[in-house]
């Protein structure tokens, strides 16, 4: 049995269920509304973050209905944040499918992306239960807040390693964690369990970004982005830094200066890129995926009691820290 087929097994039909109401959210009778909608049904995707939010349900009580809606307005605010990213970076593809700034334009795009966090907020509203509906107002306050964190570090020509975890927390880690936070509140869990659940899913999200980040430093047809398409962007990721840091590389500086400022040539990222290798920038950043890891392996040991519970986090741990897409 494959890792995705594995972790699902205990929240099979909750997942089926939630496809469903995911699906219905995204329904419009409006011709271009409609048209845009059903370009962002189509991506799809492994729901990575409804399920870590069923299985902490799961583990500390049950996945109610206040679960699925929790979930979906999760899951449709992230949707939101990633079409006004694409405007915001200019991106013309997500995932090796045209965005849909590219496919409408940037107006369509805003406006949509609008209307599906009203969505989500509707969604949430369901809950009727004031911790998720707070959470998730946070959750939009913190992926705004690190989104102008990031673009304000391209600015600067520091390398702080701090900087970078303190905007992958805000922007990836942060929704793993509320994922995770939903999941256990929906469930009636005390504060004390939440706040582990919600460790837990920081520590996922970590490792999530960090292993999506080694992708840019490999070609991949899969993922859907050339080697260095981060550095196009003006991002120093985890194992350039460890590798700038660690050698102080004039050359290599000026060059991660370039990239900052976005004047970088292709040449000159494909030589960051092969130069943070050779340098053990990925050997560094899967040392910290461990770290993580093992972290992660603790809290199931002390917080999941169920096997079924335990082997699905215990794969979804192995599966986002060796996943190859």
């Amino acid at each position: 049995m494959d890792y995705l087929s594995l972790i699902g097994t205990p929240i099979r039909d909750d997942l089926k269920r939630f496809e469903q109401l995911f699906s219905s959210s995204l329904s419009h009778g409006d011709g271009l509304l409609s048209q845009a909608l059903d370009h962002i049904k189509q991506r799809g995707g492994k729901r990575m973050r409804p399920i870590l939010t069923f299985l902490m349900a799961k583990n500390f009580g049950e996945v109610s209905m206040v679960t699925q809606h929790a979930a979906l307005g999760l899951e449709l605010l992230h949707t939101a944040s990633l079409i006004h990213d694409d405007v915001v970076d200019e991106s013309s593809e997500r995932r090796g499918q045209p965005s849909l700034n590219a496919s409408f334009n940037n107006k369509v795009s805003v406006l949509v992306g609008d209307y599906i966090l009203s969505t989500a907020l509707l969604h949430v509203s369901f809950t009727e239960q004031q911790l998720i509906i707070q959470s998730l107002a946070e959750l939009g306050q913190t992926l705004s807040s690190g989104e102008l964190l990031q673009l304000n570090n391209f600015s600067h020509d520091g390398l702080d390693e701090n900087i970078y975890y303190d905007i992958i927390e805000q922007k990836t880690a942060s929704l793993f964690s509320t994922c995770a936070k939903i999941g256990a509140i929906s469930a009636g869990a005390d504060e004390e369990t939440v706040l582990a659940a919600t460790r837990f899913g920081t520590i996922v999200g970590m490792i999530f970004q960090v292993r999506d980040d080694i992708f840019d430093y490999y070609d991949s047809k899969e993922i859907g982005k050339p080697t260095g398409n981060d550095m196009t962007e003006g991002k120093l990721t985890l194992p350039a830094l460890y590798a700038l840091n660690a050698t102080t590389d004039k050359e290599m500086l000026e060059i991660a200066k370039h990239v900052k400022h976005r004047s970088a040539t292709e040449e000159e990222i494909l030589r960051l890129v092969a130069f943070s290798k050779e340098n053990g920038g990925i050997d560094y950043a899967i040392q910290k995926m461990n770290e993580w890891h093992e972290e992660g392996e603790a809290f199931i040991e002390q917080f999941v009691k169920e096997k079924a519970i335990s082997t699905s986090l215990h794969a979804y741990l192995d599966f986002i820290s060796e996943r190859k897409f």
